[in-house]
């Protein structure tokens, strides 16, 4: 069964989408709808993770850490921003990265994104480099070495 429909709990909201919206439950709608619903159950197999290889338990509760830490620094330095009237100093960094998994790249751009201030503008996986942008940065190479050991040697210990 999990050949056919490998995602049911999702075949069954597509479907009873796919009703709503049209608005009508004629049969034709039914079998459209089941139609678009086991196509789409079928590509999301295909847009599967890989299942993540966690090699060190400990190094998640430090990167949580230094996660819940830096998120809190970013926004009291965003607040200090907006409230002392200086201009930002925005910036694109460019770091080159070692992190190849895909769990650890999305958990790093989920990171840098969601930390204040910052977002993960682009990935180059031939190079390996990000390029994040930053809202107010006196030192590019320092930012970037932050980024580095911070997060992404967190990552290499959790992911490689």
């Amino acid at each position: 069964m999990s050949r056919i429909l490998p995602y049911p709990l999702l075949w069954v909201a597509l479907l009873a989408m796919w009703l709503l919206l049209s608005d009508n439950l004629a049969p034709g709608q039914w079998l459209l709808g089941a139609v678009v619903a086991t196509l789409a159950s079928l590509a999301m197999r295909r847009l599967q993770p890989p299942r993540p290889k966690i090699r060190n338990l400990g190094a998640i509760l430090g990167l949580c850490g230094a996660f819940a830490v830096d998120v809190a620094r970013s926004n009291i330095a965003v607040i200090g921003l907006v409230f002392s009237r200086r201009r930002p100093r925005p910036a694109k960094v460019t770091i080159p990265l070692e992190l190849t998994d895909p769990n650890g790249l999305a958990i790093l751009s989920f990171i840098i994104t969601a930390t204040p201030g910052s977002a993960w503008v682009d990935y180059r996986s031939r190079p390996g480099s990000v390029t994040v942008h930053v809202l107010d940065v006196a030192d590019k190479e320092e930012w970037g070495r932050t980024i580095k050991h911070q997060y992404e040697a967190r990552l290499l210990e959790i992911f490689q």
